[in-house]
């Protein structure tokens, strides 16, 4: 037990690894929670809308679908980055937080000319200190939408 606690004080052992020295599994200590929210499309396949796992919240990607009518929002992309972020909100706000807490955002645009205008709508969802994030243009989106965004957020 000394070593474990010295280990894990001289940062040279994850809490998961004391854990296992301890004689409790890993898996025990970092047990993972389904989020689900009907204030954001449901799920239609084999995943969830976020798990939280080790401390943080894994967001699923999200498209314009608006969750009341299961309708898709087609036209610009701003409107469907404006939807998009919107479910993105619902489902954080299920896991109990914010856009304040992302820490990393992926965004998937089905044409990278449209990353002016989606960055502008994106840019009034977050603040300083903005999260770290990766924009790329996907061959194809589900149901050919022009815009995709999954995020990961520190859970509260």
């Amino acid at each position: 037990m000394k070593r474990r606690n010295a280990l894990i004080a001289l940062g040279g052992l994850s809490a998961a690894a004391a854990g296992v020295l301890s004689g409790q599994s890993a898996r025990s200590q970092n047990m993972k929670k389904v989020v689900k929210t009907e204030n954001a499309p449901q799920a239609i396949g084999p995943y969830s809308q976020a798990i939280i796992a080790n401390g943080l919240v894994f967001c699923s990607g999200q498209i314009p679908l608006v969750p009341e009518t299961n309708a898709l929002l087609s036209g610009a992309i701003e409107d469907q980055t404006r939807q998009v972020l919107k479910n993105v909100a619902a489902v954080l706000a299920a896991a109990g937080c914010s856009f304040d807490d992302v820490v990393k955002s992926t965004v998937f645009l089905q044409d990278m000319n449209d990353f002016a205008a989606m960055n502008k709508i994106y840019g009034g969802a977050f603040k300083e200190p903005f999260p770290a994030r990766s924009t790329v243009q996907a061959a194809r989106l589900p149901r050919d939408v022009k815009v995709e965004i999954e995020v990961i957020a520190l859970a509260k």
